[in-house]
């Protein structure tokens, strides 16, 4: 593993545990040359997979942008962390196991949206926002309306929240 402070490739691993979801393993790593400590993450990767954008362009899956995508839309929001990494191992296991190789990038929206739904409102919303290229005020109104309807239907008064 090479260092990512000084690119040495004389590193050590100090420390080695697994998450706690149990989806992937921790090293804690010591650079030889530099002294600097940095943690590694091992995660079992089922298959190959190909994301297809919109305009037909493809390119590998990158787990690290779920990720980013998430705690964009859910910065100052009060979600734990490790919540948010729990979410996106389930949503990357539900592609690997999904039997496809190529994955649309509708798909991964989709299921990013469905993610957020449940861990915070606010953050579906401004996930949304982006997803959706809301244009207009009007557009964010017609969403949390209609995200209002879906909470009455659940039982759930939105003010609540």
């Amino acid at each position: 593993m090479r260092c990512p402070f000084c690119s040495s490739e004389d590193t050590q691993v100090k420390d080695s545990r697994p998450t706690e979801d149990h989806t992937a393993i921790r090293r804690r790593r010591q650079c030889a040359s530099c002294g600097a400590r940095f943690t590694t993450f091992e995660r079992v990767q089922l298959r190959e997979l190909i994301v297809v954008k919109g305009n037909g362009q493809r390119e590998p899956f990158d787990r690290e942008k779920i990720a980013r995508s998430m705690n964009i839309a859910l910065q100052k929001r009060d979600v734990d962390r490790d919540r948010v990494e729990r979410v996106v191992s389930g949503i990357v296991r539900r592609l690997e196991s999904s039997g496809e190789s190529e994955i649309a990038t509708d798909l991964i929206g989709e299921l990013v949206m469905d993610a957020l739904a449940t861990l915070d409102q606010v953050g579906y919303v401004r996930f949304a926002s982006v997803y959706r290229d809301f244009k207009e005020v009007r557009d964010f109104e017609e969403f949390v309306g209609k995200l209002g309807d879906d909470l009455d239907i659940l039982g759930r008064d939105p003010t609540d929240q």
